[in-house]
């Protein structure tokens, strides 16, 4: 296990400092959102080349993660290109003023390969162990993951293509996955995680692995995600009766 995490912490420095200079060279700070679904392709991979004995439970495991990782960092690639800094960024490049090389490197890049290590922690569990069985909890993780992916995927898809219509400029998306919840990919990948969680449970010290979707949850719910993305709508009208009547999270259908 030790060497796991070593070789992960080890592989995520340079990763995300690659990246940092990168963001210094294009000045613009919000690729590091593509360097995060993709940190998590590197690191289940990094566990496979040093596993002692590649387990099918393993490989189930990389597979989701390199399925999940890889089509979230495409999706903002392509969401991105063109586009100027992310608002988020482009604020606290502003609010950072003569300390924003020290604060970029500290509190996104550094921070963000930080929480990638501990929300990554169950592949690395995994990744430790050579039970190879698969049981009822990793069909009951796949189908969790499954459905994540489901609403994450549609979601952003559907967002995109209202995006792409000049007609709905300064509108508010509120169809498809988005007229029973708010956020149907953040509430997608919670999900994911939960489902990664439950496929690491059959390892040893398995219930440890549980600080992986506890984190995702809390950042994507009370940090970066929701919170940061609502605060942006708050003054809008449409936005307003938007959220009166759809759920904040977990799909429900609309009120009236």
């Amino acid at each position: 296990m030790f060497q796991s995490i070593l070789y992960s912490g080890l592989v995520v420095l340079i990763y995300m400092l690659g990246w940092f200079i990168v963001a210094l060279i294009k000045k613009d700070n919000s690729i590091a959102d593509i360097a995060w679904g993709l940190g998590f392709v590197l690191i289940a991979a990094v566990n496979l080349l040093i596993a002692q004995a590649v387990t099918a439970r393993q490989l189930l495991m990389t597979v989701l993660i390199i399925l999940w990782g890889g089509r979230l960092a495409g999706y903002i690639f392509i969401r991105n290109r063109g586009r100027s800094e992310d608002f988020r960024y482009a604020k606290w490049r502003e609010e950072w003023g003569k300390k924003l090389l020290i604060k970029s490197f500290i509190n996104i890049f550094m921070l963000q390969g930080f929480f990638m290590l501990i929300i990554a922690y169950p592949v690395m569990l995994v990744s430790s162990t050579t039970q190879d069985k698969l049981n009822l909890l990793d069909l009951l993780g796949v189908m969790a993951w499954l459905k994540g992916f489901f609403y994450e995927s549609l979601g952003d898809y559907q967002l995109y293509k209202f995006k792409l219509d000049p007609s709905n400029k300064g509108k508010i998306i509120t169809s498809g996955l988005w007229k029973y919840t708010r956020h149907p990919n953040y509430f997608g990948e919670v999900v994911i995680w939960w489902g990664i969680f439950l496929i690491a449970l059959s390892a040893p010290y398995g219930l440890t692995a549980i600080v992986s979707p506890l984190l995702m949850t809390f950042l994507l719910l009370k940090v970066s995600g929701v919170p940061m993305l609502e605060k942006k709508y708050k003054d809008n009208p449409e936005f307003k009766e938007y959220a009166r009547k759809t759920s904040s999270f977990i799909p429900w259908p609309p009120s009236s």
